[in-house]
């Protein structure tokens, strides 16, 4: 599975970001390994320069093979957080998804 993080012009990631994402990515997308060919980490401040209560923001879209996206995101007052929420919530929606196409097809 292929990470690919995006960042607005607010937030510097460093390596502990792209350790946490590559982590927590791993860690709860593991069964869905042989579906899931990329991941999109979209993170953002929304309030830029301005202090502010969950105002970092964790988008990921998940590239699906033979499937369109699906995507889930996740707003917190730290990074890290924001992304753990999001990944839980992208793991939700896969396994919510992927259990329908097996369900039709009889898996």
């Amino acid at each position: 599975m292929h990470i690919e993080i995006n960042t607005d012009n607010h937030l510097q990631t460093d390596e502990s970001v792209v350790r946490h994402v590559h982590q927590t990515l791993d860690g709860v997308l593991t069964r869905f390994n042989r579906q899931v060919t990329r991941v999109e980490v979209h993170l953002h401040d929304r309030n830029a320069d301005k202090k502010g209560d969950n105002d970092k923001h964790c988008l990921l879209e998940a590239k699906v093979e033979g499937r369109p996206p699906l995507a889930a995101s996740d707003d917190a007052a730290t990074l890290a957080a924001a992304i753990t929420g999001a990944a839980k919530k992208l793991q939700r929606v896969l396994e919510t998804d992927l259990g329908r196409l097996a369900d039709q097809r009889g898996a």
